[in-house]
């Protein structure tokens, strides 16, 4: 009998999380696809479910009670988690730190930082009593070099970064690997959202070069979690081909 690995991916109705639950599928890994946009989960879930088999849990990585709750309900044969993908996050609004909305800060630590730790707080005594499992967060290049009109963004992915290396001296010891990924520019709902819907506006960010595909972080996702055990791939730092720095793009 095959024993399918369980993946619980954060974020999994759009973009690099949507992307991540293709390829695992495609893998034979069980999914448990979390996001919330319950039509989109839905809709997921059913086009997936003749590869592997999957479950929703429908909350906001932001609300603490419906993340543990969610988590915490799952039945026990799905509380096996091999693999936690932290995808969920989101970037608010880019201006100088004097003129930006505390709102849209809110927004990115609660959504970058907290939800994070709300559901690895919540999955990881599950590994550690199994004495297994891997971690991938996603955090970003703007965790790595701080970009001007973007100080709070880069801040809370920074704090990823941080959070990434925290965990690898705290759970090594039980046998769980944790790899942080840090892409460049991707081509996502992600600029949409920091510019409020503004589309023309977030269409001018991805003008005149190629950037890099949720597919591309997702094949990197697979590649850290198929290294055999004696490996763990720490940190994985992705440019499109255009790219030098996170603000310095070559285009045509």
């Amino acid at each position: 009998m095959t024993i399918h690995r369980i993946a619980l991916i954060t974020g999994s109705t759009s973009g690099i999380g949507r992307a991540t639950a293709i390829a695992f599928a495609q893998n034979g890994i069980d999914l448990i696809l979390c996001g919330r946009r319950e039509d989109r989960l839905s809709e997921l879930a059913q086009s997936l479910s003749s590869q592997v088999k999957t479950i929703c849990l429908n909350f906001d990585v932001r609300n603490r009670p419906e993340v543990v709750d969610a988590i915490q309900q799952l039945p026990d044969a799905w509380k096996k988690i091999d693999i936690l993908v932290n995808s969920a996050g989101n970037a608010h609004g880019l201006s100088p730190i004097q003129d930006g909305d505390m709102d849209d800060w809110d927004a990115m630590m609660d959504g970058n930082v907290q939800g994070l730790l709300y559901v690895s707080r919540t999955v990881m005594p599950f590994m550690v009593e199994r004495k297994t499992g891997h971690i991938i967060n996603i955090s970003s290049v703007a965790g790595k070099w701080v970009y001007p009109n973007g100080a709070v963004y880069c801040a809370s992915k920074a704090a990823v970064e941080a959070l990434s290396e925290g965990m690898r001296h705290d759970l090594t010891q039980y046998g769980i690997k944790i790899t942080n990924i840090a892409p460049g520019a991707v081509e996502t709902e992600f600029s949409l959202v920091r510019f409020k819907g503004d589309s023309e506006r977030a269409k001018k960010v991805y003008d005149g070069f190629e950037a890099i595909q949720p597919e591309d972080v997702a094949d990197a996702i697979l590649y850290a979690v198929n290294t055999p055990k004696r490996v763990t791939i720490a940190d994985i730092v992705l440019f499109a081909g255009a790219q030098a720095a996170p603000t310095v793009i070559y285009r045509k």
